[in-house]
Order: structure tokens, then sequence, then C-alpha cells
């Protein structure tokens, strides 16, 4: 699983003193951490004659939802890079930048532009879409298909250039 993963290499930055990577993922493993606490109330609120360890079964995330909190952590950085170069400030970027290596390291690999040109021109087809009206359509038939595997920002990009040929 991601999460042992995870704290394998936080142990192991942790033991050669790479403050960055021991930075990065501590901030991953504090965010599944918060997101296993939302889901341990939703169970809280809906099976409350649980036990303890039953609960603790049942708030483990599952890959894909710790995949999500990935995705959501390099979201984050992709718009702090943006900001920091747009106000000139590039040694902020950079440290950015060196998270974002780090947490791509435990997605999915990621679509190449024409991989989700493919994707984006399969799903246009299936829902039938012709004008930038259906631009909705086309990116919910797109976004689980890309979802972890591409930038969202780019997957729109996409879309609209396809739909506007």
């Amino acid at each position: 699983m991601i999460v042992e993963e995870i704290k394998k290499d936080l142990i192991s930055a942790l033991k050669e003193k790479n403050e960055s990577a021991v930075s990065t993922l501590r901030m991953v493993t504090s965010s599944i951490f918060n997101k296993e606490m939302e889901k341990r109330v939703e169970v809280l609120k809906s099976e409350p004659s649980l036990t303890e360890e039953q609960i603790k079964e049942k708030v483990k995330l599952t890959d894909e939802e710790v995949i999500d909190v990935l995705s959501s952590e390099v979201k984050k950085r992709r718009d702090s890079i943006v900001q920091f170069e747009q106000g000139g400030r590039p040694e902020l970027a950079a440290g950015e930048r060196a998270e974002l290596e780090i947490l791509m390291k435990y997605l999915p690999k990621e679509l190449t532009e024409e991989e989700i040109r493919v994707v984006v021109k399969a799903s246009i087809v299936k829902s039938g879409a012709t004008t930038m009206k259906d631009i909705g359509l086309v990116m919910k038939e797109v976004s689980p298909q890309t979802k972890g595997k591409a930038d969202g920002n780019m997957v729109a990009k996409i879309v609209r250039e396809e739909l506007g040929n």
C-alpha cells in the first residue's frame, strides 16, 4: 500500500537527514491522517456501535483515497509554483518544485498530453458533445478516466481545444 511506502520512505529520510523529504512526507502523512479522521467521524455517525478495532479497519484509507489526498497536495504545489513565479519568488517556487517531485513518486504515472487527447476525443464522441456548451458533459466523462493520472487544468485545456475545433 502507498501509506506503508510513504512511512518507510519517511524513516529513510529521517536516517539520511534529508530535511526536505522529511518535511514533505510528514505533511503528506498528516494530510492522510486528517482524511482518516474525517472518515472516522462519518463511520461513527453511521455505525456508533462498532468496536475500536472495527472502526480502525473501516477508517483505513484505500490506495485510491490516498491517491486523492496526494493529488490534492500536488495541485496545491503546482498552484503555489505558478503564484511564486508570478510574484518574482523563484527560490520559493524551487522549494515547491522539490516537494512536488517527492509527491509525484507516489502517484501513478502521469498521462502524456497525447494520451489525454485520445481520452478526450473518445469522450467527446461518446457524450455527443459538439459545442463549448457541452464542456460539462465531456469533463464528466473524462474526469474518472484521468483522475490521479493527469493535471485537471491540462485536461480542461485539452477539452476546450478539442471542442473549439
